[in-house]
């Protein structure tokens, strides 16, 4: 089976790259399912209800979220109703919303898991402990296991990738918004990247305006960061096909649509 992932979706100009390419890229890899990490979609920060419920009609399965989990206070009025949206699960006990759910297909069922990093990040729950208890949670349902692992650092997601390598069928970073060239089947099974990167504005900086952004280095100043409405834009994505009875990955695969990678049927 063939599950298709993409990256941190980012304002209007990353849901519009949704709307225009997923169409295509589900008529020319025909994944049995879609993940989106959604959590900068409304303006570049958190996630709001009609965002949530767009993605899922335009043809994705599950939205995972991140650090800026929170950043639209209407999200407390829907997450708990909205199975298919998970927010990283080792968030404080008590914490609204779910870190896991399941999806179905007509081959297998998915477990989907967001876990979020501490390095650099918010002191929370250890996503390393936390993610034993879920795969084994997981694993009472199905052996396809996929987790968005919302993390700054490299190193500490290439710790998370050795440490569920064999345990989980897909191990995806995000957060950093640039894709990493380092795709790989690990050993013992796991197909893994750094980070699938951003989809949104091609030219600014992580998605924001690349003006407020200088200005922040050159001065140090707070400055107010925006995504820019207009310009080139890219989408970053990932594929995986897996064993759906052992729930190895057999195989990966970068997607980088923009003007330097345009996209071919």
């Amino acid at each position: 089976m063939r599950i298709l992932f993409i990256g941190d979706v980012v304002g209007s100009p990353g849901r519009e790259m949704v709307e225009e390419y997923l169409p295509k890229l589900k008529e020319k890899y025909q994944p049995a399912a879609t993940i989106i990490n959604g959590e900068n979609a409304a303006s570049g920060k958190g996630i709001t209800e009609k965002i949530y419920r767009r993605f899922l009609e335009c043809g994705a399965q599950a939205v995972t979220l991140g650090n800026h989990s929170w950043d639209k206070k209407e999200i407390f009025d829907f997450i708990d109703d909205a199975d298919y949206l998970i927010r990283p699960a080792n968030f404080p006990e008590g914490t609204p919303g779910s870190g896991m759910t399941f999806i179905k297909t007509p081959k297998a069922e998915i477990a989907v898991i967001n876990l979020q990093g501490r390095t650099f990040l918010a002191p929370n729950d250890d996503p390393f402990r936390k993610i034993d208890d879920l795969i084994a949670q997981a694993k009472k349902r199905t052996n396809v296991i996929f987790l968005d692992f919302h993390a700054e650092a490299t190193s500490e997601k290439q710790a998370m990738g050795w440490y569920v390598d064999g345990r989980v069928s897909v191990n995806v970073g995000t957060h950093t918004h640039i894709q990493t060239a380092d795709e790989r089947i690990l050993p013992a099974g796991t197909g893994y990247i750094s980070d699938v990167g951003m989809t949104g504005p091609y030219d600014g900086i992580l998605g924001m305006e690349r003006e407020a952004v200088l200005k922040r280095f050159l001065t140090n100043l707070p400055v107010r960061f925006e995504v820019p409405k207009k310009g080139r834009t890219q989408l970053s994505g990932f594929l995986a096909d897996v064993d759906e009875r052992t729930g190895k990955a057999q195989k990966v695969e970068r997607i980088l649509i923009n003007d330097d990678h345009p996209f071919f049927r």
